[in-house]
């Protein structure tokens, strides 16, 4: 299947919205990624900004939210659906909650309470305050969980103030950015029903698309 072209921090925004979900790379799912979309010109280009650049925006926008949410690979989700994908990936709990039941590690609590108390940390100072030996699967898996996010991408500056290399990932609880009520505005009904709300759009959005790989790509 293929979704119309995109060509700006604004229309990959319009299509999240419109969609509900989009992953950022191509998965099993044909067309449907931010990768298929946007013409391969704008990618790595000197000239014009492209996919690379218009994250940070799109994150910071408040219409989506951005992280490892498909398969531990990077993608959107509208801020409509956020509270659904929340209840069914979180199974309900609170972070706390999920920690007090012995359901996440202490090396995860670890990083969520750094994230937490800061508000938002670059992926730099989250390795300094907490380890890097795994950090990376740590930091996937909360976000999956839905319980950290990317709230933007910082470059780094030289002496005279100008940005270089590649971009830092800042991260953040959703609830930071989109206030606690809001985030866990689905908490009310069993996760069972938000994933079942979540595959009735996909099909709606992916009508040609096996319902096994709507499963896949939301489990």
């Amino acid at each position: 299947m293929r979704f119309h072209e995109v060509r700006s921090a604004e229309d990959i925004t319009a299509l999240v919205e419109e969609a509900g979900f989009l992953p950022f790379f191509k998965n099993r799912i044909p067309g449907f990624s931010v990768e298929e979309c946007c013409p391969r010109e704008l990618w790595f280009s000197d000239t014009v900004d492209g996919p690379w650049e218009w994250k940070g925006p799109i994150a910071r926008s408040g219409r989506c939210v951005y992280g490892k949410l498909f398969g531990g690979k990077a993608g959107f989700v509208s801020r409509e659906w956020l509270p659904d994908l929340a209840n069914y990936r979180r199974d309900g709990y609170d972070f706390d909650a999920r920690f007090d039941d012995g359901l996440a590690p202490i090396r995860d609590k670890a990083v969520f309470d750094a994230v937490y108390e800061e508000g938002a940390l670059l992926s730099k100072e989250l390795r300094d305050r907490c380890g890097a030996k795994g950090f990376d699967t740590v930091i996937t898996r909360l976000q999956m969980q839905t319980y950290l996010c990317v709230a933007d991408f910082v470059y780094m500056t030289d002496r005279h103030g100008k940005p270089y290399g590649w971009s830092v990932a800042k991260y953040a609880a959703p609830e930071t950015l989109l206030g606690y009520d809001y985030v866990t505005g689905a908490y009310a009904r069993q996760p069972a029903a938000s994933r079942e709300r979540i595959v009735d759009k996909l099909r709606a959005v992916l009508r040609d698309v096996d319902g096994g790989l709507i499963g896949k790509l939301i489990q």
